[in-house]
């Protein structure tokens, strides 16, 4: 005799079978364990390297502490100082100066690189190299280099505007030229970076829509704006969003060319950052300084992944 099962007899074993399946504590253990052993070999530099001096920035923040003899609880005086002191607002706007210089300069670049070598031009792999070489340089060097490019006495480039009579302009010895000298610098070097972001991207879209387009009559202009642009959202997407970060911790190459001058023309956050732990002996400060800029970059970084429903086609 065939016994079938009815509707309200597979209902009434459901929750058994659920039992059955639950993994035991043991075998839950178990595989804890087996993720833990994993992630270690990444998870205590995170902790050594970045959570904990995160956590120990943020204790610093609340004390008054000149590295040298013992805290001295502030409470929240670091924050508030700050906030309203006129050398921390120009900082910021310094950075944010540099970011609105920087971004457009080494998008469009980079964009423009990754089209030609997207190509059939002859030796793209060798250009490729060579464009990306100076993002493996070191920012001392590369600073160190466009210092002397930028030299207003007898730097290359204003020896160069000479021969077609052009005065060239003081760069970063000029608090009006110190800021555009930095950007130039520092989009010279992360051309390739950007570049080779954007040509992957470029890779992943399909010809045949760029065919079908032609067909239709639609022009380069028309195809970069109606197919490449959209199709190259997401790449655009992670460019901007790093650029913005990293924009906002830059220092090496302020340092090195300008050392934040000449008059404070182009002293940035990480520069007050520095300057007020190792020349002033303000630890606190600067930690605190350090967690402000933290919280803005968040935001930002934020805004930003919550606009991206709205151009961003991963399609």
């Amino acid at each position: 005799m065939t016994t079938y099962a009815t509707p309200a007899t597979i209902i009434a074993a459901e929750p058994m079978m659920q039992r059955r399946r639950r993994p035991s504590a043991r075998v839950r253990v178990k595989y804890v364990l087996t993720v833990l052993v994993f992630l270690l070999p990444s998870l205590i530099p995170l902790l050594a390297f970045v959570i904990g001096p995160m956590i120990s920035a943020a204790w610093t923040s609340l004390h008054s502490w000149n590295l040298i003899g013992p805290m001295q609880w502030v409470g929240l005086d670091n924050y508030a100082f700050l906030l309203g002191d006129p050398a921390t607002h120009q900082a910021f706007l310094h950075t944010v100066a540099y970011i609105v210089g920087y971004l457009p300069l080494v998008y469009v670049g980079g964009l423009a690189l990754a089209l030609a070598l997207n190509s059939r031009l002859r030796g793209r792999a060798v250009f490729r190299g060579v464009y990306f070489l100076p993002v493996i340089t070191s920012w001392v060097v590369v600073a160190l280099v466009w210092r002397w490019l930028l030299s207003p006495s007898n730097g290359v480039v204003n020896t160069v505007l000479s021969w077609v009579g052009i005065q060239g302009p003081g760069w970063w010895a000029d608090p009006a030229w110190a800021m555009p000298s930095i950007i130039l610098a520092s989009a010279w070097k992360d051309l390739g970076f950007v570049m080779v972001i954007l040509l992957a991207g470029l890779q992943t879209i399909n010809p045949d829509l760029y065919e079908a387009a032609a067909l239709d009559g639609a022009g380069w202009w028309r195809r970069l704006r109606s197919i490449t642009m959209p199709l190259l959202s997401p790449s655009t997407f992670f460019v901007i969003v790093l650029s913005l970060i990293n924009g906002f911790q830059v220092f090496d190459q302020v340092y090195v060319m300008t050392g934040g001058g000449p008059n404070d023309a182009s002293r940035v956050v990480v520069q007050q950052v520095y300057d007020l732990t190792f020349r002033y002996g303000q630890a606190g400060m600067a930690s605190a300084l350090s967690w402000l800029l933290f919280f803005v970059i968040l935001v930002i970084t934020l805004i930003q992944f919550y606009g991206q429903k709205r151009w961003v086609n991963y399609e």
